[in-house]
């Protein structure tokens, strides 16, 4: 306990005042303390000026990140016939109908993404309040209600990062690992707050980018500079 006790002092010492960092810079400190004996995920959250509860505020996307997540994300798929079949060779972790809803019914929820065809929302939509709390109901808005279930499930594999404003306005994702090069977790950071960006909705007023932080699974966090961070 000691011993951890005098790491956690030196990691907040090795990043007092450390705020309004370039993404560069954000990256190279939370990285290079990420001493935890797995590999962390590098995690960013960002204060956004919306409030979710109204409509027109609602802050909701996906990114493909392009060098992946470093996770292995199970991919779970509401279909029938051909498109179960095609589901499942393009690697799907999960696959069924009725069975599968009775399964995540029962409160097993094994799965990372879940993708749906069309036909089968009837189904899926008697797990909203299973579902929509974990953020993994199918939406057609970002592409997980689909007919193309083969291309949704290799998206998923892929690095794809769904992401959605919580009731506070924050929008936060895993954006790759601690074992990332340096310049392939800045790509996907970039990629990211890109990504929320232009998912700004029409009924945000005022500074729309208010905070943006960066941490590691066990790590303690640092603030990016906002201008910074969305100048490309």
């Amino acid at each position: 306990m000691a011993k951890i006790g005098k790491r956690a002092r030196a990691a907040r010492e090795a990043f007092a005042d450390k705020s309004n960092l370039s993404v560069e810079d954000a990256v190279a400190l939370v990285k290079g303390n990420a001493k935890a004996k797995f590999d962390e995920t590098i995690e960013i959250a960002m204060n956004l000026g919306v409030d979710p509860r109204h409509a027109d505020q609602m802050v909701r996307g996906v990114v493909g990140l392009p060098n992946g997540t470093g996770k292995d994300v199970r991919v779970a798929v509401f279909a029938r016939g051909a498109k179960a079949e095609e589901a499942e060779k393009a690697g799907a972790d999960i696959v069924g109908a009725e069975d599968l809803m009775e399964i995540v019914q029962g409160g097993k929820i094994d799965f990372d993404r879940c993708i749906a065809t069309p036909d089968m929302m009837p189904v899926v939509g008697r797990l909203g309040k299973v579902l929509g709390p974990r953020n993994l109901m199918p939406n057609p808005k970002i592409g997980t209600v689909t007919m193309d279930v083969a291309q949704a499930v290799k998206d998923a594999k892929g690095g794809q990062v769904q992401f959605k404003a919580e009731k506070a306005g924050v929008v936060h994702a895993g954006v790759g690992k601690a074992s990332f090069d340096q310049a392939k977790l800045v790509e996907n950071i970039r990629a990211f707050i890109g990504a929320v960006q232009k998912a700004k909705p029409t009924g945000a007023k005022g500074s729309y980018l208010k905070r943006i932080s960066l941490t590691s699974t066990m790590g303690p966090g640092v603030t990016i500079d906002v201008a910074d961070a969305a100048s490309e």
